[in-house]
């Protein structure tokens, strides 16, 4: 109850509307009563390029969206292998942090997203509401208990890699903030955090070709993700084993066939998931001459599929509604990628232009009404927003 008001507290200085919002029986001892939702007006309230400053209405809307999925727990899809019986469990018996937002990788950056928001918008309306949340979240115990989950045999894969990527980057946004809570939350990961690194190393040297795909096991974008983290905490090893990964993967990639993305339900581009990886992990010399080599349609004048804006037709379809991250996933590794390239360079242009259509395209989703979406486009939205190259 204590959260939902403060959140009400907070939205009100928007000009919050009170919705009814009924809680399955799971929710109640802890969450009962009126839910306060902010329901801004988005339209022209988004910012002229990448990397702006959000806007009020913006900072509502994402948190709003984070803090109604992060406490539902149903509907669910769990991930987990069961053994026995005793293994069927309630998601929250199994995930007492990450249990809501439909499955656990979408709970895990939702709380990246409200960190994110609560650290560059610490005087934004919704504020007090994220910190009491992320602190009735980030236990000392349950988070344990999420790392426990790991630990057992017939968990080795869950969430490979794409959880563990997002997982990961909670623990980087938490590393370098100067904030008494954040610090305490950042201590609280360690056994989490530990598990996955650990995994990560001993899945790697094992992993003989790369995944290509438009959805979550997608390796170039756990690959990325992984190496922003281990530079922020300075895990040397793990850097070493991601480039190297990397550089066996890609290095020798040419002339990726563009013409076959997108796939009806991907919310990655996988040929843009690589280059934003390389990017990282190459001089800008040796980035530019491989771009050109790998992905030649960016020198050409003509639309392609791959860099066209992609339309939902059914927001209600859970895999369908992918193409809306896609266009968000587009935008920021357009951006990555465009980041690397000198300023004389028509592809930069090109690019930063092709990812301000992207998340525009992508905007008109996110706030669709309909929980296949909202669960998790925030995230998308507000990683492609609040990126520094």
């Amino acid at each position: 109850m204590r959260i939902f008001l403060i959140v009400a507290a907070a939205f009100g200085l928007a000009g919050a509307t009170i919705v009814r919002e009924n809680f399955a029986s799971e929710h109640r001892s802890q969450f009962t009563g009126w839910f306060f939702m902010v329901q801004p007006t988005i339209a022209n309230s988004s910012p002229s390029q990448s990397n702006s400053n959000l806007t009020d209405d913006q900072v509502l809307l994402f948190s709003r969206l984070a803090m109604g999925g992060i406490p539902k727990e149903f509907p669910n899809k769990p991930s987990n292998v069961m053994e026995t019986s005793a293994d069927v469990l309630s998601p929250k018996q199994m995930h007492p942090v990450f249990y809501g937002c439909f499955d656990w990788h979408s709970s895990v950056h939702g709380h990246w997203m409200l960190a994110r928001l609560l650290r560059q918008y610490p005087d934004s309306p919704p504020a007090a509401a994220i910190r009491t949340l992320l602190n009735e979240q980030f236990t000392e115990e349950k988070l344990r208990l999420e790392a426990d989950h790991f630990r057992k045999p017939q968990n080795r894969s869950f969430e490979r890699m794409y959880g563990w990527a997002w997982a990961l980057q909670l623990v980087a946004e938490l590393h370098t903030w100067d904030d008494p809570d954040a610090k305490r939350w950042r201590e609280f990961l360690k056994p989490l955090e530990a598990v996955l690194v650990e995994s990560s190393l001993s899945y790697l040297p094992k992993l003989t070709f790369p995944v290509r795909t438009g959805i979550h096991p997608d390796t170039g974008f756990a690959l990325g993700m992984e190496l922003d983290y281990a530079r922020v905490v300075g895990n040397r090893e793990l850097e070493a084993l991601l480039i190297e990964t990397a550089r066996r993967f890609y290095l020798n990639d040419r002339n990726y066939p563009a013409h076959y993305e997108p796939s009806g339900t991907d919310f990655f581009s996988s040929g843009f998931n690589e280059a934003d990886l390389m990017r990282r992990v190459l001089t800008p010399a040796e980035f530019s001459k491989w771009l050109e080599d790998f992905l030649p349609v960016l020198s050409a004048s003509e639309a392609v599929p791959m860099t066209t804006p992609v339309d939902v037709s059914d927001v209600t379809d859970g895999h369908l509604v992918h193409l809306a991250g896609l266009n968000f996933s587009r935008a920021w590794t357009m951006d990555g990628v465009a980041s690397a390239l000198s300023e004389s360079d028509p592809r930069r242009s090109a690019l930063k232009g092709l990812a301000e259509a992207h998340f525009k395209a992508g905007m008109r989703y996110v706030d669709s009404g309909h929980y296949e979406g909202e669960h998790w486009l925030a995230t998308f939205a507000v990683y492609y927003l609040t990126q520094k190259h």
